[in-house]
């Protein structure tokens, strides 16, 4: 069993997390396995959040420098269904995805710029305020992206232990054949 972490993504960075797979039993792989897929569908969640509100913030910088004539709420529609687009993930759950609770104001990066209320100041704000900001998420979503890849790597290899058991005929607890 690894060692228990406060945050599921210290968890799954652990070395323990993947080290000597062979020897953790099958059903602990699939909690690894699912804890993975969960995971992913939260770091998912959380990118798709910033980048909408990198993408508002990029058009509200185009209409002050004059490139954009459209008022940010003529925009909207477009600006939201241009990052509708969805990306790679591990598959898990995406036909049924329960959008997940986001943290009123955590301790995490990311839990900090979400739960900024940039959105309703944007008309107020000054460009340096922008600059700003900009800045900020941008750290973040490198940040999540970052954690996101880690949890590619645990998930490929939790998976491949599996793929292997399963094709061996390796199922059971105890490491023993299934007949």
């Amino acid at each position: 069993m690894t060692k228990k972490y406060r945050r599921r993504i210290d968890t799954i960075q652990s070395p323990d997390f993947v080290g000597n797979l062979h020897l953790v039993d099958t059903d602990e792989l699939r909690r690894r396995r699912t804890l993975c897929g969960d995971l992913d569908t939260e770091l998912s969640f959380y990118r798709r959040l910033l980048h909408g509100r990198m993408d508002l913030l990029a058009f509200e910088m185009r209409r002050r420098s004059g490139e954009e004539e459209r008022s940010l709420l003529e925009a909207l529609p477009e600006i939201l269904a241009a990052g509708a687009s969805s990306g790679p993930g591990l598959g898990l759950r995406q036909l049924d995805f329960d959008m997940p609770d986001i943290p009123e104001r955590g301790q995490r990066a990311v839990d900090h710029v979400l739960a900024d209320d940039f959105l309703a100041r944007l008309p107020e704000m000054a460009d340096a305020e922008l600059l700003e900001m900009q800045q900020r998420l941008a750290e973040v979503e490198v940040e999540v992206s970052r954690q996101r890849r880690a949890v590619y790597e645990a998930y490929d290899r939790v998976l491949e232990e599996l793929t292997s058991r399963y094709r061996g005929g390796l199922t059971g607890d105890d490491g023993e054949t299934e007949d």
